[in-house]
């Protein structure tokens, strides 16, 4: 069993710091109103980190936290209820969830969304290494999802990522092991299989939530619920 983390970065306290808030605050309000009148967001990014003065780190969350009007109104319409997910056919963005609750249980800093789900800094580079938290919140999700009555659970994951198919492996035996009616393919993009989906879609990917037909806010309601210790940045 890995005793490797995915926590915070050793400045991160410092980064985000509840000094930051109101800083961050204005600057995620200007994002917003700049993506909100067609800026492209590489160039917004670029503008407001400058303007505020951000760090890269810093610069990464408030892109994840920001979203244009029109974007967070279309994905607030198709976020479906719990109640509507009730015997339907659920399909995950795996890395994307994992790597998320891993995160928030590991006590690195998570990001709220203005679009209400919640975005990690953390990335796979290409790799993917368990940690201690990974069972655990494979687990957290299979239980939550079984609790709402879900017929099926497709997880997707990338296959060019190192690593991917011993996660594949790991989630077959816990699936055998509980009970948990799944399928989990490795696939060359899982962001425009999701996009195409007409199941439900699980999660934070601005791009795959603007373009499926329908998506359930799992990590948000995974971390609301069970994540409650979580270093959760709200602005």
């Amino acid at each position: 069993m890995t005793t490797r983390n995915r926590g915070k970065e050793s400045s991160d306290d410092k980064l985000f710091a509840d000094k930051w808030l109101p800083v961050f605050t204005e600057a995620v309000n200007d994002f917003c109103y700049l993506l909100s009148r067609g800026y492209a967001p590489n160039s917004v990014l670029q503008i407001v980190g400058d303007r505020y003065k951000l760090n890269k780190r810093q610069r990464e969350a408030i892109g994840r936290i920001a979203a244009s009007d029109s974007d967070i109104e279309q994905r607030k319409a198709k976020m479906c209820t719990v109640d509507f997910i009730n015997g339907k056919v659920v399909e995950i963005d795996g890395f994307n969830l994992l790597i998320l609750l891993e995160s928030a249980m590991s006590g690195a800093y998570i990001f709220k969304g203005r679009d209400g789900t919640f975005r990690d800094i953390s990335s796979v580079h290409g790799s993917y290494k368990r940690v201690s938290k990974t069972e655990e919140a494979i687990l957290l999700v299979g239980n939550t999802l079984n609790s709402m009555g879900v017929e099926r659970v497709k997880w997707y994951f990338d296959k060019p990522v190192s690593n991917s198919g011993r996660l594949k492996t790991m989630l077959i035996e816990l699936a055998s092991d509980n009970n948990f009616n799944w399928e989990i393919e490795l696939v060359y993009n899982p962001d425009q299989v999701l996009a195409d989906s007409k199941n439900i879609v699980v999660s934070s990917d601005g791009w795959v939530l603007d373009k499926a037909e329908h998506w359930y806010n799992l990590g948000g309601y995974l971390i609301n619920e069970y994540i409650t210790d979580a270093n959760t940045i709200i602005v």
